[in-house]
């Protein structure tokens, strides 16, 4: 079989199933082409986006800017490995490195890979400047956290289908609740051996749990005071995704080590990166860490096009008028609803929870009436559907898009 010849939805949906491992469980809708805010199947039906590939696509699908660096780049040079030096590298690791307020940066590819980097730069850090016992370091994170699915992370999820037979686990991370600086407080106090303090600013998986005001900025007092890293996993809320470049930024809040993925590429290229400044970061030392492909020179050229995209479109600024006005209007349907208890979120990451328990369908099978409507959406949790369109998206649309969710809802009320 081609990769050019056409197939119908049910073929490539067998062919998955058939030759593929069946770690996903997707919408039964089968995509072939995007562009915008929109994707279209192989039917030709065209829909709204409202995923954006887990906040990968916040520029957008198929970015001209963004592709035609990728093809420029990809025209003269692929790939040297990190045996050598490549024209390209140094100039992303400035930018990015003065983009986001940081000394130097690490290329990896994958959020999870960065996610790992993290990790080992804390623990590194925590023995060779903090004077932490070899192999004693800790670091604390949250319940309900989703930084991956790696041997490492999978250690301290709480998600039991990631988890279940697939251990032993990794040692070293102590959880607490969530928005809870209490108990942060506690642990940070009582152990002397916490590198780091590693928190999704706000929790994406989780049902977009955005924790109270004060929050992140008393976690970093609390981690300045006790000489612990404070660890931003910005993977999915980064890249303006919130409304703000970083959803720190919300609350002024710099962290100590800043992990990114996803929209750093505009979700045309695998790329993900580290940042830190010097007294965290020159911990690494050749042949301490690395990737073959982490740091190559398309994945740098995408990178620098798709923050570029960020700051010149100010997509920023665009998703924090649209999530005001997307939760404004759902709020007005939610008065009168009793199939939806509320809508959360900052910026464009938001998400509705259903009045139904976890293990109930119905939010599985609103999104099914929604792909029908014209717009695609995932339930996460069970009976919580996140909602997270590409930030190039207007107001227009965007109001579309309201009109759709609120008419297929009405189907399930009560």
């Amino acid at each position: 079989m081609k990769v050019s010849e056409k197939i119908s939805s049910r073929e490539a949906i067998e062919l998955e199933d058939k030759y593929g491992a069946h770690n996903y469980h997707p919408l039964p809708v089968v995509l072939e082409k995007g562009e915008g805010v929109h994707v279209w199947d192989v039917e030709g039906k065209k829909y709204y986006d409202f995923l954006s590939a887990y906040s990968a696509v916040n520029q957008g699908h198929c970015h001209p800017r963004i592709v035609g660096a990728m093809t420029e780049q990809a025209q003269k040079l692929t790939l040297t490995s990190r045996a050598f030096h490549n024209d390209i590298l140094g100039k992303y690791e400035k930018y990015a490195s003065e983009y986001f307020d940081f000394d130097k940066l690490l290329p990896m590819n994958t959020g999870a890979e960065a996610v790992e980097t993290a990790i080992k730069i804390a623990r590194k850090w925590a023995y060779e400047k903090k004077g932490v016992e070899e192999t004693e370091a800790q670091i604390v994170v949250c319940e309900n956290n989703f930084h991956g699915r790696t041997t490492t992370i999978i250690s301290f999820s709480n998600d039991e289908g990631a988890r279940k037979n697939f251990g032993p686990y990794t040692p070293g991370f102590l959880k607490i609740p969530y928005n809870d600086v209490e108990a942060l407080e506690e642990v940070l106090k009582s152990n002397s051996n916490i590198a780091g303090f590693l928190v999704e600013p706000i929790q994406g998986e989780a049902g977009v749990y955005v924790p109270s005001e004060g929050f992140l900025t008393r976690a970093k007092e609390l981690c300045e005071k006790h000489n612990v890293l404070f660890i931003a996993d910005e993977v999915q809320t980064g890249i303006a995704r919130t409304g703000k470049l970083l959803a720190v930024e919300h609350e002024n809040v710099k962290p100590d080590i800043l992990i990114l993925g996803k929209a750093i590429s505009g979700g045309v290229y695998p790329v993900s990166a580290v940042l830190a400044n010097d007294d965290v970061m020159n911990v690494i030392q050749p042949g301490q860490h690395g990737s073959t492909f982490g740091g190559n020179p398309v994945a740098c050229a995408v990178a620098m096009a798709a923050l570029d995209v960020i700051k010149d479109e100010k997509l920023a600024e665009n998703a924090e008028k649209l999530g005001n006005l997307f939760r404004r209007k759902l709020d007005d349907y939610i008065r009168s609803s009793n199939i939806v208890n509320l809508v959360r979120g900052k910026g464009l990451l938001n998400a509705i929870v259903i009045n139904d328990s976890e293990d109930s369908s119905t939010a599985w099978d609103i999104c099914m009436k929604l792909k029908e409507n014209g717009l695609l959406a995932k339930p996460t949790h069970g009976n919580i559907i996140r909602f997270a369109p590409p930030l190039v998206m207007n107001e227009e649309q965007l109001l579309d898009c309201v009109d759709i969710i609120t008419k297929t809802l009405k189907e399930f009320e009560k």
